[in-house]
């Protein structure tokens, strides 16, 4: 995507399982000014929260520049993952506040590094509570699955 001026990029993610684990989906809608572009993809065995995590990290690898970018997610596990966790799992080297390893480290490396060059604004929305954008990136998770189940 092209970007001009200092205009915001909104992001829309979501992710999800069909069996936790089993194959997975994720949808990504980004809008920007005009401009709207929807992604998906699946995994054949994998969970809802790695689902989640790959949906963000595909709205930001996608993004051709440094962005400020106001992400939208039905998933508290990744908002509160980069607002309120992921410094202090940093610190303990990549443990818990149990000491135990953090889940899905991979995914967290890959999401932490993606957001590395963007401004970022993070914000929460109920599923499936009628938000017209989160049910399109629902949408497009399951959509992705319905293709990978078709071409398995």
């Amino acid at each position: 995507m092209q970007f001009q001026n200092n205009q915001v990029v909104k992001a829309f993610t979501d992710g999800g399982c069909r069996g936790n684990p089993g194959p997975g989906g994720w949808g990504v809608l980004l809008q920007y000014g005009q401009y709207r572009k929807e992604l998906k993809g699946y995994q054949k065995d994998t969970t809802n929260n790695q689902m989640e995590l790959m949906a963000a990290i595909q709205a930001f690898e996608v993004l051709t520049r440094s962005s400020t970018v106001h992400i939208t997610t039905d998933s508290q596990y990744v908002k509160n993952g980069v607002t309120k966790w992921m410094a202090g799992w940093k610190q303990k080297g990549w443990k818990t506040a149990a000491n135990q390893p953090v889940k899905n480290k991979e995914l967290w490396l890959r999401l932490d590094a993606a957001l590395q060059p963007h401004t970022v604004e993070w914000f929460w929305v109920k599923g499936h509570s009628g938000h017209p954008e989160n049910e399109r990136v629902d949408e497009l998770a399951n959509l992705a699955i319905d293709e990978l189940l078709m071409n398995s």
